[in-house]
């Protein structure tokens, strides 16, 4: 996005540093490292970003409202609340595509936004490592409103350790050591010193909660939470597993139901330039006559799956339950990165924290996503080069 550093990145890589650098990460946990990483970080320029920023602040306005939780309390399916509930999200990621306007220009557009976290850990190593090998200027930074490594980490363990005891705050998930982002679970461990268990191995006595931790029964009082419950019920054979909709005594960092409410569903509620006019399916009264131009996605579910990018009134039709089923303007992806072949196409996902006591979320990193196909993410063009997970360092 920055002719400059482009020219001079690509003029100066060779497959051998690549490998290099793909080292350092593959050894921050041998064999854990399941999605491709991307050649190159993306060079973003102060006015670029200042759009996507001011995006998010009229989204968080909107989270912030007072009856956001009454607004979405249909985003949260019946079946899977959980009882506890608290007052924010922890934290809140927001996708922004890198696209092309109808006068040709660069401009973010919002993609998708999640009340959940990614891959936090492995990204305070990753910009590290790709700081370094890609020679990236010191007023160029991929934290944001002043944060660095140590902040930054410091700040992740505040949020999702606190005062408790790290022996009894767990990461939660399902087969962990199966996911793609396990790499960042084992991050994780490292800088917060608390262990992943899979949901399979908790046990409960009354309202609480307990994990094997190295022999000793052990008492959960908090769960960082990487579990998307709707996926669960994807997963076969899992046997008889605890059921967390009951209520435990127990903190959620973040709380579950936030996955639903900052979400998908949230988009039709948000007007600005930067974020794609977006409606739910059952409130249209009339289809736009240019549904070439939209995408159908469902609300219910993650990682781009059962989205319909090229959409007909026979999709349409073939809808059961739309109240489940947002249409959104289409955005024009910008051919932007320039590569030894073809150009990529590009996502940056902006973190956001919200510490307890604070009115409202902030921006502190991000990471990002190359693609040379229809679909961004890093479970997408495998057979292609410079593309994948990456990381956007913008101008100061």
């Amino acid at each position: 996005m920055i002719p400059e550093l482009r020219n001079s990145f690509n003029q100066n890589f060779s497959a051998e540093k690549y490998d290099r650098y793909l080292t350092k990460i593959e050894n921050l946990h041998p064999g854990a490292l399941d999605f491709r990483n991307a050649e190159t970080p993306i060079f973003v320029p102060k006015d670029f970003a200042q759009k996507m920023f001011s995006a998010c602040d009229d989204i968080i306005d909107v989270i912030c409202n007072p009856n956001f939780k009454q607004i979405t309390e249909r985003s949260v399916p019946a079946n899977l609340k959980v009882p506890g509930e608290n007052a924010q999200s922890h934290f809140i990621v927001f996708d922004f595509g890198i696209c092309e306007n109808e006068n040709g220009k660069l401009e973010p557009q919002l993609i998708e936004m999640q009340g959940f976290p990614t891959l936090f850990a492995f990204q305070a190593f990753h910009t590290e490592f790709t700081k370094e090998y890609a020679d990236v200027p010191g007023n160029y930074s991929a934290y944001i409103n002043g944060y660095n490594k140590e902040s930054y980490l410091q700040l992740l363990k505040e949020i999702i350790v606190g005062d408790l005891p790290a022996e009894n705050i767990i990461l939660l998930e399902i087969f962990p050591e199966q996911q793609k982002t396990r790499i960042d679970f084992y991050c994780t461990e490292k800088v917060l010193g608390i262990k992943t268990v899979c949901l399979t191995k908790l046990t409960e006595e009354g309202n609480k909660l307990f994990y094997n931790n190295n022999g000793k029964k052990t008492e959960i009082k908090r769960i960082y939470n990487r579990l998307i419950f709707d996926d669960l019920q994807k997963q076969e054979g899992l046997g008889p597993i605890i059921d967390l909709t009951k209520g435990f005594d127990v903190e959620w960092v973040p709380h579950p139901d936030w996955f639903y409410r900052i979400s998908k569903f949230t988009l039709p509620l948000i007007t600005n330039p930067y974020v794609p006019k977006t409606y739910f399916l059952n409130e249209l009264k009339e289809m736009p006559a240019d549904l070439e131009n939209y995408v159908l996605k469902p609300l219910f579910s993650f990682a781009g799956m059962g989205v319909i990018i090229d959409v007909t009134q026979k999709d349409i039709d073939a809808v059961k339950d739309p109240e489940n089923w947002i249409l959104q303007r289409k955005v024009k992806y910008a051919d932007v990165i320039k590569t030894p072949d073809v150009p990529a196409k590009a996502e940056i996902r902006l973190f956001y924290f919200w510490k307890d006591g604070w009115d409202k979320p902030k921006a502190v990193h991000n990471l990002a996503r190359l693609s040379k196909g229809k679909m961004i993410g890093t479970r997408y063009n495998k057979d292609k080069e410079w593309v994948g997970g990456s990381v956007a360092f913008f101008e100061n």
